[in-house]
């Protein structure tokens, strides 16, 4: 039940990372400032995370995990719980930072105690299932914000923030055993060859698929004619094919390792997106061809991420596994920036181009994990 534990953290601090995208227009409505302003909550709690959980990793490494997991929870719980008493867009921007400083120390700590705590030969599964939580935050948690935004207002999406908190909160206190690090994280052990490697793996392959999902409602729409009422179903379905993607790589994982399991999945991946950018020259496509095409992409797509911190741990080493964990998170947010800028220049100029480059990346990912 530990595992259920630290996968509910992550779920509750991941959502909280999106759950606003969807009331961000009530949100700058009701402070009086432009919805640009009120996308910065979410820019900034992002920047946040990635520049703070190295830090954190480095610093609170000594601690008990149970207790600095319960400790950033209630940080967390408390920043979104005040927010129903917050109307100012300054004050609002403040709690956001605090949200994101305790997420910061929540996710590689629980990704990390999911391997420290993990049976011989069950690794992969382990990071899988807490990934797969970080993937549901996007499938379920965010649509259930909107639409408790949509009924009670936007403060209440920060509440049912708080409220996965608690519960993350109250699994951690009842299953998660008090555990510490054989020896302290040392950020030095991570200044190894091997492990920059990974970390351009990461940027390389976050990039790519982060270029394609940034625009893929508008690649739907040119190569499907696909409308905002069929895109969030097929989000959905999506979204449900990341999961799986996530859990079957943590099996893959254990049985034939973590670089031929992030090979397999940036291979298939890449695969997809050279199909993809094929059809969109024969466009229109028919829906019975995008979607599943759709569910491997997001399959293939969301097999990565676990493949990638078991590479980094096996590369770190478990002595170091909070500090890589969280690197590797930052990592990620570099290449998500990276992906998203590269996206939005080439879909200015076609948006079958976006594939390519996603395919590119994820050919360059795999070359670079071989050597």
């Amino acid at each position: 039940m530990y595992l259920f534990a630290l996968t509910l953290a992550a779920f509750a601090v991941q959502t909280d990372d999106f759950v606003i995208i969807g009331v961000l227009p009530a949100i700058a409505a009701d402070l009086g400032v432009s919805t640009g302003a009120a996308g910065q909550l979410v820019t900034v709690f992002t920047l946040v995370y990635a520049l703070a959980a190295p830090l954190s990793a480095a610093l609170l490494g000594r601690l008990d995990r149970r207790t600095l997991l319960a400790g950033a929870l209630i940080l967390f719980c408390a920043a979104n719980f005040v927010v129903p008493l917050v109307d100012s867009y300054p004050l609002l921007m403040a709690l956001r930072v605090v949200a994101a400083l305790a997420a910061a120390t929540v996710l590689p700590a629980a990704l990390a105690l999911a391997t420290h705590l993990a049976p011989e030969g069950a690794t992969g599964r382990h990071l899988a299932t807490v990934m797969a939580g970080m993937t549901g935050a996007i499938v379920l948690g965010v649509p259930a914000g909107t639409w408790v935004g949509a009924a009670f207002g936007w403060r209440a999406t920060f509440v049912l923030g708080g409220a996965l908190g608690a519960l993350g909160l109250l699994a951690l206190l009842t299953w998660l055993p008090r555990t510490t690090l054989d020896r302290p994280p040392s950020p030095r052990g991570l200044l190894t060859a091997p492990v920059l490697k990974v970390l351009a793996v990461t940027v390389a392959a976050v990039a790519g698929n982060l270029a394609f999902q940034t625009y893929l409602a508008t690649f739907l729409a040119g190569l499907s004619g696909v409308t905002p009422a069929v895109l969030g179903v097929l989000l959905v379905v999506a979204g449900l094919a990341g999961i799986a993607g996530a859990r079957l790589a943590g099996t893959v994982i254990d049985r034939i390792g973590a670089h031929r399991a992030f090979a397999a999945a940036a291979a298939v991946f890449a695969l997809v997106m050279a199909v993809f950018a094929v059809v969109w020259s024969a466009r229109p496509v028919p829906l019975w061809l995008t979607v599943p095409l759709l569910v491997v992409w997001s399959a293939a797509a969301w097999a990565v991420p676990p493949a990638i911190q078991a590479l980094m741990l096996a590369r770190a080493g478990q002595e170091h596994a909070t500090a890589a964990m969280a690197v590797v998170s930052s990592t990620v947010y570099l290449g998500a920036a990276a992906g998203g800028a590269a996206g939005g220049l080439l879909v200015g100029m076609s948006p079958g181009a976006v594939p390519v480059f996603a395919a590119a990346c994820a050919l360059v990912a795999v070359g670079l994990s071989r050597t």
